[in-house]
């Protein structure tokens, strides 16, 4: 016992010292082949600055309503591929990528000058800047996921912007970012050097969460895969994903949800694995007003999986208004 009290202030410091040094010794190889967001454009990929970012985005359909989709975590434009041109047919379609998805431009700390363009404030003012750049009053928000997050938060900053929210399986209960005690953690140096290495993970493990979201994921098809893996050969990919993931944080949108005051529609498949179907149910419940339809035989992408349903659920809802 002795001999284990005057080895302990030597472990000691040597934990606090592998802590403080270790993740400067982990070695990070540089991605590779990576290329320019413009280098993996498609023929129908539009670009315009937003802010301090240049934003990608694919636009179908002409006057009004005007919708604009917000894809969730991992995802991008691609995600909307099935129903942009059903929406077409309702008035004019917008689909962008959010900050550190897609094609739209990757700012590094010290790139930008005024806020943190991964932060929620910037989040929301970006839906609102991208309705500036290209001449929309007011439109719907069309949110999956991550991306009904950033819906429902925009409604609420800029209520005279948004006329309603399609919700699609959006995550407001849980996975609001990072608690409070860690955020000190990720911003410290040794979490920022090695952040990059973790969000890699991604790339091993992308394929397997992809399928997850499916109810039937046998739908997901190689070239499925390979349009969602896409944006992982752009330039500092890994970084801005860290960056987000530094730069998140919980909301509160749950206790603020009765302050909605405007036409909501939830959508959500019936095997929603990710945000479970119970908490979109609870959502429909706790909005105000809100519209509910679940897709049977869908997950967490009814929109990918049923577009045929998902949209049959929009149109009827728009009707109704």
């Amino acid at each position: 016992m002795k001999t284990l009290k005057k080895l302990l202030p030597g472990i000691i410091i040597f934990l606090l010292l592998a802590l403080l040094l270790g993740p400067f010794l982990v070695p990070i190889p540089p991605l590779e082949n990576t290329v320019s967001e413009r280098e993996l454009a498609d023929p129908d990929s539009r670009f315009i600055p937003v802010g301090e970012l240049t934003v990608h985005y694919k636009q179908m359909g002409s006057g009004e309503p005007v919708f604009i989709l917000l894809h969730g975590f991992g995802a991008s434009t691609f995600s909307w591929r099935e129903v942009m041109a059903p929406f077409a047919e309702l008035g004019r379609v917008i689909a962008y990528d959010r900050p550190a998805f897609g094609l739209t431009s990757r700012p590094m700390p010290g790139e930008w000058k005024g806020q943190n363009p991964y932060s929620p404030e910037s989040q929301a003012a970006i839906v609102i800047g991208l309705m500036d750049a290209l001449g929309v009053d007011t439109a719907w928000l069309v949110g999956n996921s991550a991306g009904g997050t950033v819906s429902v938060y925009t409604a609420l900053t800029y209520p005279q912007r948004i006329s309603g929210l399609i919700l699609v399986d959006a995550a407001i209960y849980t996975g609001g970012g990072s608690p409070g005690w860690v955020r000190p953690l990720l911003a410290t140096p040794q979490m920022r050097r090695i952040g990059p290495l973790l969000a890699r993970q991604i790339a091993t493990s992308g394929n397997d969460f992809i399928r997850s979201a499916f109810h039937d994921p046998s739908l997901v098809t190689p070239e499925v895969l390979e349009g969602y893996r896409k944006p992982l050969r752009a330039h500092n990919w890994d970084r801005a994903l860290w960056e987000l993931t530094s730069a998140s944080r919980p909301l509160g949108l749950a206790e603020r949800l009765n302050e909605l005051n405007l036409p909501v529609l939830v959508i959500t498949g019936d095997d929603d694995r990710i945000v479970p179907t119970e908490q979109s149910i609870r959502l429909a419940n706790e909005i105000p007003g809100a519209a509910l339809a679940v897709i049977p035989n869908a997950g967490h992408l009814p929109h990918e999986e049923k577009p045929a349903e998902f949209m049959q659920a929009v149109r009827e809802f728009l009707k109704s208004r």
